[in-house]
């Protein structure tokens, strides 16, 4: 195979690859932010202190963060055909990548407010700020660049998730990876394949380091 045969492929492979990441990181920004936010507020001496639940909340992030990605894709196999109709495509890769990026970014972000100050939550709850606004207004705010550079080790943990996905199905430069550079041995693909994702992972560290320092200094 040529370069002139190889260069086509590439294209939609990675568009396939940037759309699971990013559709997959929109809804685990959301989802595991809350749950990060649930996890701290629940918890015993939190803004809503709530032990039964943050016990419930702490063992479901843990399973999650334990299962391997691979069979994790497989174990939810039925709740992804329930969610989009099938389980094979780049729509049913995004629910596995959802479901298996969710706990691991909620404990980022758990860790990322509590480094915030106690002692600005304090003041803060001295002047009368409400429950909703200490957490909008200082945990989350003073907590950004540590939610900014957690959200980016999570975008690039769900790049190396959506080649495994390509592995059984899912599409993207991972399936490119499999069907043509290992099944018929062409070392072109291969090597194409893995250089385009260490760009795209080099990008994306470099853009969220940006972002990270910039909060830092405001």
């Amino acid at each position: 195979m040529s370069w002139n045969e190889v260069m086509p492929l590439l294209w939609p492979a990675t568009r396939e690859t940037l759309y699971m990441t990013g559709v997959a990181t929109l809804f685990t920004a959301a989802l595991g932010l809350l749950l990060g936010v649930l996890l701290v507020i629940t918890e015993r001496g939190g803004l809503l202190p709530a032990p039964p639940i943050n016990a419930v909340l702490g063992v479901v992030v843990n399973i999650g963060r334990s299962l391997p990605f691979l069979i994790l894709m497989v174990a939810i196999i039925p709740f992804t055909r329930a969610v989009v109709g099938t389980s094979i495509g780049n729509a049913a890769a995004i629910v596995p990548l959802t479901v298996g990026a969710i706990p691991f970014y909620a404990r980022l972000v758990e860790i990322a407010l509590r480094e915030v100050d106690p002692g600005v939550v304090a003041a803060a709850d001295a002047m009368g700020a409400t429950r909703r606004e200490i957490v909008g207004k200082v945990l989350l705010r003073e907590a950004r660049p540590g939610l900014v550079s957690g959200l980016t080790v999570t975008v690039i943990a769900l790049i190396g998730y959506t080649a495994m996905a390509g592995t059984v199905g899912g599409g993207g430069l991972g399936n490119l990876a499999v069907v043509y550079g290992y099944e018929r041995f062409e070392t072109k693909v291969m090597v194409s394949t893995v250089a385009l994702l260490v760009v795209i992972v080099l990008i994306i560290q470099a853009a969220g380091d940006l972002a990270s320092r910039r909060l830092t200094h405001k």
